[in-house]
């Protein structure tokens, strides 16, 4: 039995690597002719951690995972600690720890363990066909692949969702832009074992621990969408924005290198209820394209990965039964992640100025065990518990 997974992203090498450990034959067909991951760095939380475990890699995982153990809300201008509070009754809780990794570094991880030599770069799918035995996929250098059943994992622009759902749907514009890269880590910033996150304005910056001592930061900034910016005027850009913020802020903004600084504006996709059409399935972005706001975008690409190799191998009434059953696993528990994201992006980027200031001011007064709760909610929904 033969999968043909389109994208050699997160999503696709995770299924990828599931798919074979499960005894499928699989052929990984990625655009691009050179991976470049988008985006400097990835909190992989434990319901993800434990779907990489589950495919082999949690050594690998672990030397490339920061050590996050606390975490923390700061006041944009004064600095001061907003609530601080410690990771590990989430890690008691749930049995396993969170790890923010370099993308690049999770990219070459995934990659490496199911084979560089075995993926077909350059292959951008145009459209695919199927029958009742099998599926062709044809790429704009004119070549075709054939196999039993296709996995789409070609990204938020996804050009198989098309041919699934049997129409366009369009990126929803989430209201703001976020900068993001890695810094050498600067304890005069933030500690290197937390999670540091000023907040203030609608905006956030953020600093997480990522192996290596580097920090993973993000700033994100409320701002229309298609102003003319990039990394010629990245530094004062975010000098502007985040002027009058306090000094460990400044002092990132004067650390960052911005050639090596992302810009990107923040997007996702309105929840649909159709994973599949006969012997395709979509999975990761192409199915469920999120905002970064509770770090699950990558995770619940894990997630499906480990899903639908569960469920092929697990039932016995054909490829279309066991994609049909991957499908009801996971558009309720993707649509919950979309619009739990959505719902942390309104509240932290101020599209109700009054609601997000009620906020700042409970951050005074929070404990963790309230943030810790919904994490853990989030967490345990996961397929591995």
């Amino acid at each position: 039995m033969k999968a043909i997974v389109i994208g050699a992203g997160i999503g696709g090498m995770s299924a990828a690597i599931a798919l074979e450990k499960a005894g499928f034959e699989t052929a990984v067909f990625e655009a691009v002719k050179e991976m470049k991951p988008v985006g400097a760095a990835i909190s992989i939380w434990p319901n993800g951690v434990k779907c990489l475990n589950a495919l082999g890699m949690k050594q690998q995982l672990q030397a490339l995972g920061g050590n996050m153990a606390f975490m923390a809300y700061n006041d944009a201008h004064s600095g001061s600690t907003l609530t601080r509070f410690s990771l590990s009754p989430l890690v008691q809780q749930v049995g396993e720890y969170p790890y923010p990794v370099a993308r690049a570094e999770l990219q070459a991880m995934l990659i490496d363990t199911y084979g560089r030599s075995c993926i077909q770069f350059g292959k951008r799918v145009t459209h695919v066909e199927q029958s009742t035995t099998g599926v062709t996929a044809w790429f704009d250098d004119g070549s075709q692949a054939e196999g039993d059943f296709l996995v789409a994992a070609d990204g938020t622009h996804s050009v198989v969702r098309h041919y699934v759902l049997g129409e366009h749907v369009e990126r929803r514009y989430a209201g703001y832009v976020n900068w993001n890269g890695l810094v050498t880590i600067d304890e005069s910033i933030a500690p290197a074992d937390q999670w540091t996150t000023f907040v203030g304005e609608g905006k956030r910056v953020s600093l997480m621990p990522v192996s290596g001592n580097r920090f993973y930061f993000f700033f994100d900034v409320p701002l229309p969408k298609g102003l003319a910016e990039d990394r010629c005027t990245l530094r004062q850009d975010l000098k502007n924005y985040f002027s009058g913020w306090a000094d460990p802020v400044q002092r990132l903004i004067d650390s960052i290198n911005p050639d090596t600084t992302n810009r990107v504006e923040i997007h996702d996709i309105e929840p649909f209820s159709r994973f599949v059409k006969g012997r395709v399935a979509l999975l990761g972005d192409a199915a469920h394209s999120t905002t970064p706001d509770i770090g699950q975008g990558g995770c619940a690409a894990m997630e499906d990965a480990v899903v639908l190799a569960q469920t092929l191998a697990s039932h016995s009434l054909g490829i279309e039964d066991g994609l049909q059953r991957y499908e009801a696993r996971r558009v309720e528990r993707t649509k919950d992640l979309v619009l739990k994201a959505r719902k942390r992006c309104d509240v932290t980027h101020a599209k109700d100025a009054e609601i997000t200031a009620a906020w700042y001011a409970d951050l005074k007064n929070e404990t963790g065990e309230r943030v810790l709760a919904g994490m853990c909610d989030t967490i345990e929904g996961g397929p591995l518990g």
